[in-house]
This record gives structure tokens, sequence and C-alpha cells, in this order.
């Protein structure tokens, strides 16, 4: 059923292909809404009590790979959200990952659930298109335990 989002995806960006401004506009944006809310639907955090890892190491290793191939052309290699990647002709200007007042800074299970569904605002709902739960994991644990950790350093 994950792909049903990718499918809902391309049906959508190809359907507002042929339509022009605004039409395209509103149709790639409830394409986008739809699979968030399927992606939501799909969610099962119950998922991450049975992944394991060769050492927490491992994890944050994965998810820094993981981190450079999927968040940082839009949050930056730092995580300070100025990676400068552009959507419908704007530069996005998603949060900075590493900000003290970062609404996800303390919470995991909902960083995994917003990576995992996106939103409406540009992020892709990674869950739908090609991460998997480990390397949602993963990248989660990069960003809470190093990414943030550097930032506190000054590193």
């Amino acid at each position: 059923m994950r792909g049903a989002g990718a499918v809902l995806t391309v049906l959508g960006l190809g359907l507002a292909a042929c339509s022009g401004g605004q039409q395209q506009e509103a149709a790639v944006d409830s394409v986008q809404e739809d699979s968030v809310a399927l992606a939501t639907e799909q969610f099962d955090a119950s998922v991450f009590d049975t992944l394991t890892w060769e050492s927490d190491t491992s994890a944050v290793n994965r998810g820094r790979v993981v981190y450079a191939f999927s968040c940082r052309k839009c949050h930056g290699t730092n995580g300070l959200g100025d990676g400068g990647f552009v959507l419908k002709g704007d530069t996005l200007h998603p949060p900075s990952l590493v900000a003290p007042d970062w609404k996800f800074a303390n919470d995991v299970p909902g960083l995994r659930l917003q990576v995992f569904t996106g939103n409406s605002e540009g992020m892709p709902h990674w869950g739908l298109v090609g991460l998997k739960m480990r390397d949602i994991d993963a990248v989660t644990r990069y960003i809470l335990e190093e990414l943030r950790a550097e930032a506190t350093r000054g590193g």
C-alpha cells in the first residue's frame, strides 16, 4: 500500500502539468495533502519497538548517511534550515533542526512521525517515497543525538 502515495503523487503531478497556473499549484497542493493523510494512516509507531541496532553508533552513522541524501538539501549541512531547495519557484525555508525551541527537540516519536508523513508545506512524506522505518529511526537519532549536540558545542 505504500506505493499508493507515490502513485497519487505522480498522477497528481501529471494532471497538474496539463493544467495552467493556479490550477497546477492547487492540484499539487491537494496531492501533497492527500499523501500526508495517507502516510498518517499508514504510520505504525510500534514498528520502532522491533528495530535493533548493532550499537547506538551504528544507528547514528546510518542516520548521518540518510540525512546527507534526504534532508540536507532543505535543512542544510548543519540543520539550520538553510539548504536552499527550490519548490514551485520559491526557496524553501524549513525550520532549523538545531534551534533550542524547535518543536521536536525532545520528541522522538513526534520527529519519527514528521519524517514519515511529511507536511503540506513541502516536506516529503518519506515513509511513502523511499525511507524504510529503519532509516527513519536512524535519521531521527542522528538529528537528535549528534546534529543538535554539535550545534550546542558550536561545531
